[in-house]
């Protein structure tokens, strides 16, 4: 999905347009947390860091992405 569509989708009034537009961007949501949290513990940072960054606990963070 483009960003333009998604843009246009965030904003119709049709609740079925707008519900598959918030799934599509729990998806990148969930897409570009991994590559972050994958980039802060090859540059060494803690699960306690990483998840006060995200705001959430260091257990759960842990518990998400453990290697």
């Amino acid at each position: 999905m483009e960003v333009d569509d998604l843009s246009e989708q965030i904003r119709s009034t049709s609740p079925a347009v707008g519900l598959r537009a918030v799934g599509a961007l729990h998806r990148l949501a969930e897409q570009v947390e991994a590559v972050h949290v994958r980039a802060a513990r090859e540059q060494g940072w803690t699960w306690e860091q990483i998840g006060d960054a995200l705001g959430v606990s260091r257990q759960s963070v842990h518990a998400k992405y453990r290697e």
